[in-house]
């Protein structure tokens, strides 16, 4: 890694608040998602309830993702991110009230899940399109890897905190931590300055065809419209995974509640370690191969699991499956943010961001899914199920792109 371009990048102004906000606030939503999920699953024994709950928190960015990316183009996206954060931080005090006053249910997690689910459409528009403002044209590449590697880091290390602050403080001690750090993070980003050059004036018309711009676009261009494409089918099938962590750990595994959080970090803990390996030396070629690869591999890892997790002593393999896989998310990961922003031109990247957002969305439907098919197939059959479904749908779209 150049230290020269990491290092003004570090000093660019704004930069650094941002990048540690987003950090805090990535961790803190997957402490919650564990902690709920653990509550969830003890208070009702059903899998398909924690893939609701779960659902509910990424429902928003099906229904706002696009919306959310035209919005962002005409309101000061500091104030989004600001705003964001002091909400999420007062609705995780909320629940952390009701659970200590003993009356908190399943659907109060629902429905703070949907108001934290709004803030994260908020997440590539926003946050994100301010980190590569502050950056500037030289340092954004670098800008985005770091980035990446830090959702890797909060993807790891927010479970392990949600399963050991839910197993030493209760839920309402897991939020409370939560909402403590939501609002500090808020305060750092108040201090950066606004760097969004125009500010439209906002008006329901004009966000509509500004969005239906950027689809038409969208549309146009191959490899965007691959991107979409990957991009559904790897949250529908892949990253729902995550609805059938705690009923794998605590059902199948047989492991405690901080254990549930280390098979939760599994996979983006090999992400991590992808991220740093493909910052020193970003693999060569076209984009959307190595997207479509890393998808791949991120399913079959999927599929590998299932298949270990039969196996007598199934935890520590399934958790090397997983660590593995993780490389395939990197991949994908890392190149979804970069094609997005060569292929889409300056006025449209916050609506082309909004609209990834929009087909990140399809992830609640995917957790549902993975619900539903836990009942007849058991966790460890429908983590299989999604792997091969997976696999399907990009062969599929490759077959699509072949014959056009």
């Amino acid at each position: 890694m150049d230290r020269s371009v990491t290092t003004r990048l570090f000093a660019a102004s704004g930069f650094r608040e941002l990048w540690i906000a987003g950090g805090v606030a990535n961790a803190m939503l997957w402490l919650e998602v564990l902690a709920a999920g653990l509550f969830t699953f003890q208070a009702t024994g059903s899998g398909l309830a924690v893939a609701i709950v779960s659902a509910a928190r990424s429902f928003p960015l099906l229904l706002t993702g696009a919306f959310i990316g035209v919005l962002s183009e005409a309101v000061n996206r500091k104030r989004i991110v600001v705003g964001g954060l002091v909400l999420t931080g007062m609705t995780s005090v909320l629940v952390s009230a009701l659970g200590l006053c003993g009356v908190l249910q399943p659907w109060h997690l629902g429905i703070a899940g949907l108001i934290s689910g709004l803030v994260y459409a908020t997440e590539m528009p926003a946050r994100r399109r301010m980190i590569s403002e502050c950056a500037g044209d030289e340092a954004r590449p670098r800008a985005v890897a770091v980035d990446s590697m830090t959702n890797y880091a909060t993807r790891c290390a927010g479970p392990i905190l949600g399963g050991v602050a839910y197993q030493s403080l209760g839920l309402p001690g897991a939020f409370l931590i939560s909402a403590v750090c939501s609002l500090g993070a808020s305060v750092v980003v108040s201090r950066v300055p606004s760097l969004q050059p125009t500010i439209q004036r906002l008006k329901m018309r004009r966000a509509l065809t500004d969005l239906l711009d950027a689809i038409a676009f969208a549309r146009a261009s191959r490899t965007l419209a691959i991107l979409l494409g990957i991009t559904v089918v790897t949250n529908l099938f892949g990253y729902s995974y995550g609805a059938l962590v705690t009923p794998l750990g605590l059902q199948v595994f047989h492991v405690s509640s901080a254990m549930v959080g280390v098979l939760a970090s599994a996979e983006p803990a090999g992400s991590l370690v992808a991220g740093l390996v493909i910052a020193v030396r970003t693999p060569r070629g076209r984009p959307t191969f190595w997207l479509a690869a890393g998808a791949a591999g991120f399913f079959l890892a999927l599929g590998l699991a299932s298949f270990v997790g039969r196996s007598e002593h199934p935890f520590v393999p399934v958790l090397g499956v997983l660590f593995v896989g993780g490389f395939g998310s990197a991949l994908y990961n890392i190149f979804q943010t970069t094609i997005v922003i060569d292929a889409a031109p300056e006025r449209l990247r916050s609506r082309m961001m909004g609209l990834v957002t929009v087909c990140i969305g399809t992830w609640p439907l995917g957790t549902v899914i993975a619900g539903a098919l836990s009942r007849p197939l058991g966790p460890l059959g429908a983590l299989g199920a999604l792997g091969g479904c997976g696999l399907i749908s990009l062969g599929l779209i490759a077959a699509i792109v072949r014959r056009r």
